[in-house]
């Protein structure tokens, strides 16, 4: 199966999940299957308006490989996904998320029992006076942090976020291979050129 659900969101960080996506799609041979509460137009934080494939009510876990969450704001009351997360989190599906995507591991019960990294920091959450998704507990700070098939990353970090996700699904053959992919995506073979 080489399909991989993307959770499409208002506000959500597109830019955080593109070179991961890139990668996956162009190197791995997935296919994107991007996922939201209704087929509605979604608009990213980069003003980018997006379709969604299938509603999360259709999309099933056995249907994918794995999910990746891109960040977005702290919304406790978004909880259409979580049914789907705890199901693909029993058959041992990639959970990846960046930045404050996280959260929906969270509020799922994932991250009770996995390492995690967030950009949201416990000060953010009293600043929002929102409920914190997140159990502190098992919070470490890191670029990116892979617990079994959990993988979380900052937000400043997405490069070594599609690394993590793309190792997770053996895209690349060795180390050298994936950073000359990873760093030199629009190299055209010629070596990289600068006008």
């Amino acid at each position: 199966m080489k399909t991989i659900f993307v959770y499409l969101y208002p506000e959500m960080a597109d830019f955080e999940v593109v070179i991961a996506l890139h990668r996956l799609r162009n190197a791995g041979g997935f296919e994107i299957v991007t996922i939201s509460e209704s087929l509605d137009k979604v608009q990213s934080q980069s003003g980018l308006w997006y379709v969604p494939d299938r509603r999360i009510a259709d999309a099933r876990a056995e249907d994918a490989a794995g999910l990746i969450i891109p960040g977005g704001p702290i919304n406790n009351e978004q909880n259409a996904i979580l049914p789907l997360i705890r199901e693909m989190d029993s058959q041992g599906k990639l959970l990846a998320a960046i930045c404050f995507g996280p959260q929906f591991l969270g509020r799922a019960g994932v991250l009770d029992r996995h390492g995690y990294t967030t950009s949201c920091s416990e000060e953010t959450i009293l600043q929002l006076g929102v409920q914190d998704p997140f159990p502190r507990q098992h919070f470490r700070q890191a670029r990116v942090v892979q617990d079994g098939h959990v993988i979380t990353s900052q937000g400043h970090a997405p490069v070594d976020f599609a690394a993590q996700v793309c190792r997770y699904f053996g895209v690349y053959r060795d180390a050298a291979q994936e950073y000359s992919q990873l760093f030199n995506i629009c190299d055209t073979g010629e070596g990289n050129r600068h006008a």
